[in-house]
């Protein structure tokens, strides 16, 4: 029974990847950028319904470069903001358009709606970088 939990865990570890993510157009050093790993349209772009979570509070030279360690295998979708007075939220206008940065991986952008998991979902099987740009 040791020897299959002992497998089991060490097969966990061989399967699962970094995620390497350069976030650039950061357009100023005031508060944090929050970063979303999301492995469902269920929750998408909701900060507290992440599969894995991340806060980056050292914004310097427009862009950061953040890592999530230990992500299995599967198809994700990143969402990312920059919360500028660290409530924790997206703020917005009275229509609803951010008043913050933000930005998807695919570096998806629409004018009149909001990003969807699958339009920004990518295939983690490997090490992986990516880059994702901010918009204000």
């Amino acid at each position: 029974m040791k020897k299959m939990i002992l497998t089991l865990l060490s097969t966990s570890f061989l399967f699962s990847y970094t995620l390497t993510i350069e976030i650039t157009g950061i357009e100023n050093n005031r508060g944090q950028l929050l970063v979303g790993l999301y492995n469902q349209q269920e929750g998408f772009r909701e900060i507290d319904m992440t599969f894995k979570k991340g806060v980056v509070t050292t914004l310097y030279n427009k862009s950061v470069i953040y890592n999530f360690e230990d992500i299995p295998k599967g198809s994700y979708s990143i969402s990312i903001f920059h919360d500028e007075n660290s409530n924790n939220q997206l703020d917005s206008n009275f229509l609803g358009i951010p008043k913050e940065g933000y930005g998807f991986s695919n570096n998806i952008r629409h004018a009149l709606r909001a990003t969807s998991f699958d339009e920004a979902k990518f295939e983690l099987i490997s090490d992986m970088n990516m880059t994702i740009q901010i918009e204000y």
